[in-house]
């Protein structure tokens, strides 16, 4: 029965959700396997892979053959990695400390990688956000100057017409009281 280490396809339309799995090489893509290793959220920046890192490692020394994308995973957990040392100890070519070490030192610089990464993006989304709220603000002193224009026009226009009903109230006054003087004069 040859092995497979392989992704089955799970979530919904347009949002994948993976499991890591060992299964049959002739079993269906989403259907029996043999051992579930891990999970693949493709979703996430960075993509977030959670396998188990000794059962992984196992499957893959004793034959299980992982696609490509599987391969692409077990590589970036360090899976393949640790596998190569092991086979430079078995042939001799170093000891477990020596391989041990060799390890650690890898899986710090890409633990290094991916926080650098994270805080990439982190602070590309906050730049964007800023950008945005500068762009908003601008909009909203614009939308403001605009009704403050307005509202002094409005006050203006008020004003005259006040002042343009006083004055004809005035020169209303002012034709009673002469039209009473001049047929007292007459």
């Amino acid at each position: 029965m040859p092995a497979k280490i392989r992704l089955q396809r799970h979530g919904k339309k347009g949002q994948p959700f993976y499991h890591i799995v060992v299964a049959d090489s002739r079993a269906p893509r989403d259907g029996k396997f043999i051992e579930k290793i891990g999970t693949y959220n493709p979703l996430t920046n960075p993509a977030q892979i959670n396998i188990k890192f000794d059962r992984a490692l196992y499957w893959y020394s004793v034959g299980a053959q992982p696609t490509d994308t599987a391969r692409s995973l077990l590589s970036k957990t360090g899976v393949m990695m640790k596998y190569h040392l092991m086979r430079g100890v078995q042939k001799g070519a170093m000891t477990e400390e020596q391989a041990e070490i060799k390890f650690q030192n890898w899986m710090k610089e890409k633990e290094a990688k991916v926080a650098n990464a994270t805080k990439a993006v982190e602070e590309k989304i906050r730049g964007e956000k800023k950008t945005r709220l500068d762009a908003e603000k601008q909009v909203n002193e614009a939308r403001a100057a605009e009704l403050a224009k307005k509202r002094i026009a409005e006050l203006e226009a008020k004003k005259a017409a006040e002042a343009e009903a006083a004055a004809e109230a005035a020169a209303a006054e002012e034709a009673p009281a002469a039209e009473a003087e001049a047929p007292a004069e007459a």
